[in-house]
């Protein structure tokens, strides 16, 4: 790429550091905003461009220092919000486009504002008939094991970027484990990291969370 193609596609992010928390483009995220340098956040994205970059941190603050952030996010647009009276938020964030950290900038917000780089999405991904057999057969496994209540008929209807994309956004997996599947090159080896996943959650009945090293 280009600088200039890099510059055209870069942006100003606002962005919300939440551990366990993974958007993808075209799914929903909601959110319940109650610390008040995010509630200012929430504020600013509604005057401005509705948008909130949510990324994970990569590790614990040290030294005073702030978290440091994973290089990838999504951005998500505000498309459904709710105001509550003591300045609290409900949101429902729609994602948008998946996002390169280019660098942290020094602001005055109270909260985190980056320089990120729009990447653009593949649509219409498809797994083979293989993979996407053995991905529903181990969701099944695993709601099972977990006690979910799942309406398998409407997952049936979903098509393969949909339903790698959701499974991996709202399966209990621990911060490391949801960024290695946001950041997995296509919806064929994300299908196939949550498949280990998911059967590594089942050999491991006491954990109620699964680590990736």
């Amino acid at each position: 790429m280009t600088e200039a193609e890099q510059s055209a596609r870069s942006t100003r992010l606002s962005v919300f550091p939440l551990p366990g928390a993974i958007l993808f483009p075209g799914l929903h995220l909601p959110l319940h905003i109650f610390e008040p340098r995010y509630r200012a956040m929430v504020s600013d994205a509604l005057s401005r461009d509705r948008r909130i970059g949510m990324i994970q941190p990569s590790g614990p603050a040290h030294d005073g220092q702030r978290q440091p952030l994973y290089e990838l996010g999504c951005v998500g647009r505000i498309s459904e919000v709710e105001a509550l009276d003591d300045g609290r938020y409900n949101l429902i964030l729609e994602g948008v486009a998946l996002f390169r950290v280019l660098r942290e900038l020094d602001v005055s917000t109270q909260f985190r504002q980056v320089e990120a780089e729009l990447l653009i999405a593949v649509e219409d991904e498809t797994l083979s008939l293989g993979r996407r057999a053995a991905l529903e057969a181990e969701a099944r496994a695993f709601a099972d094991r977990a006690g979910y209540a799942v309406d398998w008929d409407q997952v049936g209807r979903l098509d393969d970027q949909s339903l790698v994309n959701g499974i991996a956004q709202i399966a209990p997996f621990d911060a490391a484990a949801k960024q290695a599947l946001l950041e997995a090159p296509d919806a064929e080896e994300r299908a196939e990291l949550l498949i280990q996943l998911m059967r590594f959650f089942g050999r491991h009945d006491g954990e109620d969370r699964v680590t990736l090293q």
